[in-house]
């Protein structure tokens, strides 16, 4: 198999009695249902194809429960041992970590995310054939001493921040070659991620893309006007909006002085500009602001200036919502994979201005369908959007650009278990 090759291609493997352990930490609960969408809507897939049971780990130290909702571990003790998301069976082990271990610490918490899942291997012995670790470290590490236990080949899945920062750490880089060297395939989301796994330590021919897809249900080409009198946004007027985490890392702070500079000196046509913040996290307050401040400008600059709206978290119906309702998508990251609300923006023929990182440039061609710019950079940013919005966009780009389908994905991931767990030819379901 060739690096990089798209798996699955080219081959027929059927095998719906396959059955797969899904081991992660980045999946929803009843405390955060609209934690990460992608995952979700990734295995339900899979999970219409194959048995699927996931061990969606909840973070424990002693004393986590007094902490009440002052933290995310407390706020997550409401979590139960035992549920069923979208049809599949999770279960939620806690999992001991080290408050705030940093770098130094950091490889102690993959034996105790083990000593986590431990009390659960008796009830997992003979159920599975596959163990799919989904996030690399500490996640796929500890999925791989638990695929040694039950006797099971295992294959580890990768996204973005778990590459491109925590896996370069160098207290925890031994661990991450380890998983990636015995691992029967190392998945990632775009190329660029695939070529940062062989440099990590996966053998170069079990290094493979799968491609996250999209929900073409509910992202592809709308009407803007009905979308924006749908939720209430400004109908004149250019809109920019941002989606996810509302974090320093998402550049959302050289958002916001892009969008101020982009006030300042105006837009062609002298059309107000509107940003709108989708998402909440640790820069909320920031962006909230930010936004009271513009409310209470100069009076005689106010109505030809645009607003900064922040939505909150929205479910995924909402997200394709203000997709359909904006211009532009804007993602300032320092550090990415392939982000979903990417690809999301591309099927909806909606154009992105993102940062140069990850898998970004595998999916946005410039000019076509969108524009890059450097991290970082807010006056970059700046030009950049005034130069999208002022561009004619061919919708034409953005449909050879649309990425695969959340079942096409799926059953690209499924054939590459199959393979996993019975060999090239797959297994025939009985």
């Amino acid at each position: 198999m060739k690096s990089g090759a798209e798996a699955g291609v080219g081959e027929e493997v059927r095998s719906r009695s396959l059955r797969v352990l899904w081991v992660t930490r980045i999946f929803p609960n009843r405390v955060e249902p609209l934690s990460c969408a992608f995952q979700r809507q990734q295995l339900a897939a899979l999970s219409r194809r194959c048995v699927v049971e996931v061990l969606a780990a909840i973070p424990y130290h002693p004393g986590v429960s007094l902490l009440g909702e002052r933290t995310r571990p407390g706020r997550l003790t409401a979590v139960p041992e035992r549920d069923e998301i979208d049809g599949v069976s999770v279960v939620h082990p806690r999992a001991p970590y080290l408050p705030g271990a940093g770098r130094v610490l950091a490889p102690v918490n993959a034996p105790l995310y083990l000593a986590g899942l431990l009390p659960h291997v008796p009830g997992l012995r003979g159920r599975f054939d596959v163990v799919l670790g989904a996030w690399l470290y500490p996640d796929a590490c500890a999925a791989a001493l638990l695929a040694r236990m039950l006797g099971l080949p295992y294959v580890v899945k990768a996204h973005g921040t778990d590459v491109n920062v925590v896996a370069r750490w160098r207290s925890v880089r031994p661990l991450v070659a380890s998983a990636l060297r015995s691992a029967a395939y190392a998945i990632g989301v775009s190329r660029p991620m695939v070529e940062a796994l062989v440099a990590l330590g996966a053998p170069k021919a079990r290094a493979v893309l799968v491609r996250n897809g999209v929900d073409r249900a509910l992202f592809h080409p709308a009407d803007r006007g009905a979308a924006r009198r749908e939720l209430g946004l400004p109908e004149h007027g250019r809109v920019v909006t941002f989606v996810g985490n509302v974090s320093r890392e998402k550049g959302i702070h050289e958002l916001l002085r892009a969008f101020e500079a982009l006030g300042r000196d105006g837009c062609d046509g002298g059309e107000p500009v509107h940003l709108v913040v989708v998402g909440d996290g640790p820069e909320r307050e920031a962006v909230e602001q930010a936004a009271l401040r513009r409310e209470r400008g100069p009076a005689d600059l106010r109505d030809g200036r645009g607003r900064i709206l922040a939505v909150g978290a929205r479910p995924l119906s909402q997200v394709a919502r203000h997709l359909a309702a904006t211009d532009l998508l804007a993602l300032p990251s320092w550090a990415e994979g392939t982000p979903n609300v990417v690809l999301e923006a591309l099927a909806a023929a909606r154009p992105v201005v993102a940062t140069r990182v990850g898998g970004i440039p595998d999916v946005v061609t410039p000019g076509c369908t969108g524009l890059l710019v450097p991290p970082r950079d807010a006056g970059a940013l700046a030009r950049a959007l005034r130069d999208a919005l002022a561009r004619t966009w061919d919708d034409g780009a953005f449909a050879d650009a649309a990425p695969p389908s959340w079942e096409e994905s799926a059953e690209a991931l499924r054939r590459l278990l199959a393979r996993a767990a019975f060999g090239e030819g797959g297994r025939v379901a009985a």
